[in-house]
């Protein structure tokens, strides 16, 4: 028994943690995360999250993200960067540009600022660098 017990424990030691802002929640600051973030609340600064980023319907996230998949039923102000994934649900409303390798937009969604869709990289230090050599 003290077995089976320990094992369980050692095998969720690497798994990813989902992180949630829960609803009437107010966070200034930057989030940092490896696994996944869920805000419900209200945040007042960048969210990095190494899976995903999911802002639910009362959600709102006043700056930038970065992560690998998003979810969007709340609202977004600020920059929304997903490297693989983004589904914009038709309760969204982003005010900001979007780069995405893939994206999904339902109808009733708002978006405002530029769509870049295509081979999306977190750092963009190397680029600037290269046009500045230019």
């Amino acid at each position: 028994m003290l077995k089976s017990r320990e094992r369980s424990v050692s095998e969720t030691n690497g798994a990813p943690v989902i992180s949630i802002i829960g609803a009437g929640m107010h966070v200034t600051g930057d989030l940092r995360a490896d696994g996944t973030i869920r805000i419900e609340g209200t945040v007042h600064g960048s969210v990095q999250a190494g899976k995903a980023v999911v802002i639910g319907k009362d959600g709102v996230v006043e700056g930038d993200i970065t992560t690998a998949d998003a979810i969007v039923s709340g609202e977004v102000r600020g920059t929304l960067v997903a490297e693989s994934r983004l589904e914009i649900q038709a309760t969204a409303r982003i005010e900001g540009d979007v780069r995405a390798r893939r994206m999904q937009l339902e109808e009733g969604a708002l978006l405002n600022g530029s769509i870049e869709m295509g081979s999306v990289e977190r750092s963009e230090a190397p680029q600037e660098s290269l046009a500045s050599s230019s």
